[in-house]
């Protein structure tokens, strides 16, 4: 059986680079896809997404972090606040109604962090990595590594997920500093669901209760998986997040508590 063509993305310019985007039309509120640390738009959760998207006639964006997939830029070079200004930069251009941001690891602590100016109508996040260059790397690290970071300026990490060692920079740690969200409350300003596994060596599940504690008493859903790992790309998970994007998207998202599933 052949498969379905590539679509080619569009390049958007943005702050000297251009960015890559998929945009599907439909209608609103438009759903954002935010990727994880060195994850990229096409990557199996964001499809999933475009052919739930394509089948009910949502409008469905997603692109590719400076130094990611198929955008410019050097990833080593980048930092947190980069990341954030490239969503920031997105949203405004190809998503300007409030959008349902949907965050994967890292992008659901860009989501968060992005909700203050964009205001959306929800968010879903899957295994949110919040604070996670200071929580799970930079506090995770044996003292010889710290040294290599501070003194090299950086370390670089195997990865399970790609072939080439991971560069952990040291602006990459000083800068998620200023982005810091776990000490305190946080609001986003709309309703929240959380979908986590509680078998993710990567994000692991008390992290993600920290969140939970920190976020509202209403309007907040978080969805434990027991045998969930971090990718969360099963069929069954692709299942759960297709319908908690939908709840959101037509505001049925808004329940109130924390609840727990398998």
């Amino acid at each position: 059986m052949q498969e379905p063509a590539r679509l080619p993305a569009q390049m958007l310019p943005v702050r000297g680079r251009r960015l890559a985007t998929l945009v599907r039309p439909g209608a609103g509120p438009p759903v954002v896809w935010l990727g994880g640390f060195r994850s990229d738009m096409r990557a199996t959760k964001a499809e999933a997404l475009d052919a739930w998207a394509a089948r009910v006639g949502r409008a469905f964006v997603r692109f590719d972090y400076t130094g990611h997939g198929e955008s410019e830029g050097t990833f080593a070079d980048c930092t947190i606040s980069d990341w954030l200004a490239d969503a920031q930069d997105v949203i405004a251009a190809l998503a300007p109604q409030r959008p349902v941001l949907v965050g994967s690891s890292m992008g659901g602590w860009i989501a968060l962090l992005a909700a203050a100016e964009v205001r959306p109508a929800g968010l879903v996040l899957i295994a949110p990595a919040t604070d996670f260059t200071e929580a799970l790397m930079w506090e995770q690290f044996p003292d010889e590594i710290r040294r290599q970071v501070m003194q090299d300026g950086v370390w670089r990490r195997d990865s399970q997920y790609s072939p080439e060692p991971t560069p952990v920079t040291r602006a990459l740690i000083e800068d998620g500093r200023r982005h810091l969200m776990l000490g305190g409350p946080i609001d986003p300003g709309c309703p929240v669901h959380i979908l986590q596994g509680m078998a993710d060596p990567d994000v692991p599940w008390p992290h993600a209760m920290r969140l939970v504690e920190r976020l509202p008493e209403a309007g907040v859903v978080l969805t434990l998986i027991k045998e969930g790992d971090h990718r969360l790309s099963g069929p069954a998970d692709l299942d759960r997040l297709v319908s908690a994007v939908e709840g959101i998207a037509l505001g049925e998202g808004a329940a109130r508590g924390a609840t727990t599933g398998t």
